[in-house]
């Protein structure tokens, strides 16, 4: 089983083919995650420190392709299903947006063999 090390917080293992976003959520992390994991507010993104995420998803890669001077290690979060061990920092949270009264909706889970995002 995958592990993913939450700089800050530790590591969790986590079911390969689970969406990151959701293994930081059950792992305590406040991550915020604004469109409920549909690649359309970028609010979950990550940084990623070492390991492999695989490819970026479509979806993501327009979405992120709007940003400008963004960092080739950043990714949306619920982009990216685990199948490798991972370290990441968390760059928006809950506790540091006092105008959130939530993170988002639940992102849904997502089958292992299926692809994000879902329609």
């Amino acid at each position: 089983m995958p592990t993913v090390t939450i700089e800050g917080f530790g590591a969790t293992s986590c079911e390969p083919g689970r969406r990151l976003v959701l293994c930081i959520e059950d792992a305590g992390v406040d991550i915020l995650h604004r469109c409920g994991g549909n690649a359309r507010c970028t609010t979950c993104r990550v940084e990623i420190l070492a390991g492999e995420p695989g490819f970026p998803t479509d979806a993501e890669a327009e979405r992120l392709g709007r940003i400008e001077d963004l960092e080739p290690n950043i990714r949306l979060s619920c982009q990216i299903q685990i199948r490798n061990d991972l370290t990441v920092r968390v760059l928006r949270r809950l506790q540091d947006n006092p105008d959130m009264s939530d993170p988002g909706p639940r992102p849904v889970e997502w089958p292992a063999e299926g692809p994000l995002p879902p329609d």
